[in-house]
């Protein structure tokens, strides 16, 4: 359950704190696109904001791209954010050197977010890293689609290092850079499959503990780690 906005005690402005909110049910397909989302006075309610801040912020997600208003209608999904200016193409995901390249820029960005998430992080940032990874083991065990929530763990991590621009780079990358999407399409999942999402996710829980027991070096050192078994996990599938 999404906690009121008003009961958090961070630094941000509560419109970039329901633009952050909102964002992540779009990219992780919460609200899916076309869709439109809730009214001004059902996000008011929600997040116990007031009608300027509701407004702001859907301005700002209109700025990214996300959304458009249609007046007299509503707010409707209208996309993933294509108007950040960096992005990375579905046809640039299509090999498997594609991917590669993608987890060789993830080893170069996100050991260090996860370095300076340890040294950063809040209660808050905390809170919501292990709401993902509970997300995630919830899914795995489920046999459903854990991709939403391992991407917003990274993107948690990402939001840690209170650095704004690690987050808008893991936004603007969005799920597609979770290498395992291809695996979870499938209807069921083999007990093979079902072990090997769990030693990720055993991955993840040690980049979590590193973090959460400041250990700036552990956290570098379990990111790296976590990326580079994601490169030759994807190697050796291909083989």
């Amino acid at each position: 359950m999404d906690t009121p906005l008003t009961a958090r005690r961070r630094p941000r402005s509560l419109a970039l704190e329901l633009v952050e909110a909102l964002g992540d049910r779009i990219r992780d397909g919460r609200i899916a696109p076309s869709e439109k989302l809730p009214t001004e006075a059902a996000i008011m309610a929600e997040f116990g904001v007031s009608r300027t801040v509701v407004r702001e912020a859907i301005s700002k997600l209109q700025a990214s791209g996300l959304v458009q208003t249609r007046h007299g209608i509503g707010t409707f999904v209208v996309g993933m954010g294509d108007a950040t200016p960096f992005r990375i193409a579905p046809e640039q995901y299509a090999t498997l050197r594609d991917v590669i390249a993608v987890l060789e820029l993830r080893i170069g960005v996100e050991t260090e977010a996860a370095s300076l998430a340890a040294l950063r992080r809040s209660a808050d940032n905390l809170r919501n890293m292990r709401a993902a990874l509970d997300s995630v083991a919830a899914a795995i065990e489920a046999g459903r689609d854990a991709v939403g929530p391992d991407f917003q763990f990274h993107l948690e991590i990402a939001r840690a290092t209170q650095n704004v621009h690690f987050a808008d780079l893991m936004s603007s990358l969005g799920t597609a850079i979770i290498p395992r999407a291809r695996l979870e399409n499938q209807e069921s999942v083999s007990d093979e499959q079902l072990e090997y999402l769990r030693r990720v996710n055993s991955e993840h829980e040690n980049i979590y503990d590193a973090i959460a027991s400041q250990d700036s070096e552990g956290a570098r050192a379990a990111m790296r780690t976590h990326l580079a078994n994601s490169r030759e996990r994807r190697r050796r599938a291909s083989a």
